[in-house]
């Protein structure tokens, strides 16, 4: 029997009653940005991920070996697998319908919540294919199971007609789900060969024991239109190849793979690899059962923490006591690194899944990666030594900036100590600090009283600031308030721009919640993406979420940040007693600074959204912006006649 069966296990304890279903699927069309992320670029390409991983789940599971991604000349999308093929027979809580039916067209429905059939998984919420679906005009899913073949259609979340047996199918086991995002949601963009290959390559990386098929007859002029990947040694690879010809500071990297059966008793496994070089900056690409998490997370943390104690541990068993300045900052510093983390039942921060909550997960893989580090480093003492001293020097290095940084903070101070400028704080160390980029005078004011004077500062800014795109080199250097920004950052534009030299760990643009204040917004992103990129390529960048409301129902007090949220809390009520009192903010200078500490500046209450480039689309975005913000009014109008339909009025402030 061919490939299709290789590796197969029995799929006897794998049955609709595998399928649990928790709700019924709403609003995903209406609020795709709910499940997705947005209508973008991004969130069209999630939608494949979506079915890939599902496929992945089986493949980590022991249940498939193969996995085929195709893209077609039509726009649709095929991700096949030779896995024990989705369940077909009737669901036990509603017999009327196929499990199959349930999974695609019920939110909330998949083998995934009791951890009785995946061990680790990334389909973790149930929603997946059901999103896909909903957000799809065309779904067409064949599955073989038991030598038979069956088929169902869908279109925008609804089937076109029942289940189907399509005949036998005496070779064949697995999933094929073919879909077309639909341009009601997704207007004129498309599925891009590029971002596809890559990612069917990077899911090869991650599981070294699935191979992953790649096939297109578009053509983009780089992108091959068939390929094979299948890496035995995993994340170890996938550096060495990102890496390319680059120096390193060891020979090879410090790579490893642990099962978290044979060390806590627990399913799942963490891999990882990382090297330092001197040839371009550090970075760290982590993943979940599969999922990338841009964000980091617990697992992010557990890996840093044991790589930081390892090499100070290291560090003074060699006698090197500068070795006890070294910080999770100087380690990140031309340190290259992947981490990979295979958790039963993980919590993520949303349904895009950025960033990884589960707490277990920082013990287990910083105990994991602790005792192999010390290994290692014991065992290749060239390479220990060669990274050690590496690190001490940018230790060394970022003390002498922060002594240079202190004095520049009080050379500034003293500069824009004047009315409507800067209200620096006290801290004269940059970690931990915050710079609010705020509009106005009046909403300075408020700031002032809300903010912790030790670490976080206020730079107000009258008016709007000048669209930079197209604007000449010399209105920029005498352009007021764009002098005064950089003043308080303590750095330069353009080519003159050094990272190094910044004097706040963010800097959080807090503009009204209004049109007016997201158009200021824009400015500024503009500004920092063309003159000041590598820090939004560093993460320093932040946008605040102030309220548009603040409701209140006897003790009860709510803030909320849309109409649409508004009006389901005015019916559904807040849960206290009598009539429901209702604020509409105008504009920060409007909010006392209890209001505004609570919502919108203190750490521990507050929501900040994390300004971002997506690595593999920096043209793109240099595109979209040129586009909305440069001179060219005519691409402009072009955009709105594109996506303006896609737009919800309900949630604008009209």
């Amino acid at each position: 029997m061919n490939d299709l069966l290789a590796g197969a296990k029995p799929v006897k304890d794998y049955d609709a009653s595998s399928i649990e279903v928790l709700e019924d699927m709403e609003h995903v069309r209406l609020r795709p940005g709910m499940y997705i992320g947005g209508k973008d670029d991004r969130a069209l390409h999630h939608m494949v991920a979506e079915i890939i991983d599902n496929s992945m789940d089986e493949a980590v599971a022991g249940h498939a070996t193969w996995i085929e991604l195709e893209l077609h000349d039509n726009g649709h999308v095929t991700v096949r697998d030779n896995g024990r093929g989705i369940p077909i027979d009737p669901h036990p809580k509603d017999p009327s319908k196929s499990a199959l039916e349930i999974i695609f067209c019920t939110l909330n429905a998949g083998g995934k919540f009791s951890g009785d059939n995946y061990e680790t998984s990334g389909g973790l919420h149930g929603v997946g294919s059901s999103v896909v679906n909903a957000l799809s005009d065309h779904l067409h899913v064949e599955v073989a199971r038991n030598r038979e073949l069956y088929a169902m259609t869908f279109s925008q979340g609804i089937a076109k007609g029942p289940l189907a047996k399509i005949g036998a199918a005496p070779n064949r086991r697995g999933t094929a789900v073919t879909f077309h995002p639909d341009p009601e949601i997704f207007g004129a963009l498309k599925l891009k060969p590029a971002r596809l290959f890559k990612m069917a390559r990077s899911k090869a990386y991650l599981f070294s024991g699935v191979e992953i098929r790649w096939k297109t007859t578009q053509q983009d002029g780089e992108t091959p239109q068939e390929a094979t990947f299948h890496f035995p040694g995993g994340l170890s690879d996938y550096l060495n190849e990102t890496l390319g010809g680059a120096t390193t500071y060891a020979e090879a990297p410090f790579g490893g793979l642990v099962d978290f059966k044979d060390k806590f008793n627990t399913p799942g496994k963490v891999e990882w690899a990382i090297n330092w070089t001197p040839s371009r900056d550090g970075f760290i690409q982590s993943y979940c059962n599969t999922i990338p998490t841009p964000e980091g997370g617990t697992h992010e943390a557990g890996f840093w923490a044991a790589i930081l104690k390892g090499i100070k541990a290291y560090g003074e068993l060699v006698g090197n006591r500068k070795a006890g300045s070294i910080t999770r900052e100087d380690l990140i510093t031309g340190g290259c690194a992947l981490v990979s983390c295979f958790i039963r039942e993980p919590e993520f921060v949303g349904q895009t899944k950025d960033r990884l909550a589960t707490v277990d997960a920082q013990r287990m893989v910083e105990n994991s990666v602790r005792d192999h580090f010390d290994n290692w480093l014991a065992s290749d003492t060239k390479s220990a030594g060669a990274i050690l001293d590496f690190l001490v020097l940018r230790a060394e290095e970022r003390l002498r900036r922060r002594q240079e940084k202190e004095t520049a903070r009080k050379s500034a101070t003293k500069k824009l100590r004047l009315p409507g400028k800067l209200t620096d704080c006290t801290s004269k160390d940059r970690v931990g600090t915050e710079l609010f980029i705020v509009e106005g005078d009046s909403a300075g004011g408020s700031g002032k009283g809300a903010r912790n004077r030790e670490t976080q500062a206020l730079l107000p800014l009258k008016g709007k600031i000048l669209n930079v795109l197209g604007a000449a080199s010399s209105k920029l250097g005498s352009n007021a308030e764009i002098s005064d920004l950089c003043e308080a950052l303590g750095v330069g534009m353009g080519t003159k721009f050094n990272l190094d030299d910044l004097r706040y760990e963010k800097i959080i643009i807090m503009t009204d919640a209004d049109v007016d204040g997201a158009h200021i917004a824009s400015l500024l992103m503009t500004f920092f993406f063309t003159q000041m990129r590598p820090l939004i390529d560093g993460g320093h960048l932040y946008l605040a979420c102030p309220p548009l409301y603040r409701l209140t129902q006897g003790a009860r007090r709510v803030y909320v940040a849309d109409d649409a949220e508004k009006n389901r809390l005015m019916e559904k009520g807040l849960g206290g007693k009598g009539k429901i009192d209702m604020q509409r903010f105008k504009g920060l200078g409007e909010m006392d600074a209890k209001d505004l500490k609570e919502t919108t500046m203190d750490p521990a209450t507050r929501k900040l959204i994390r300004v971002t480039v997506e690595e593999d689309t920096p043209g793109e975005t240099g595109d979209l912006v040129e586009r909305l913000m440069g001179k060219k009014p005519e691409l402009r109008f072009q955009y709105i006649q594109e996506n303006a339909k896609f737009v919800d009025l309900d949630e604008m402030d009209v």
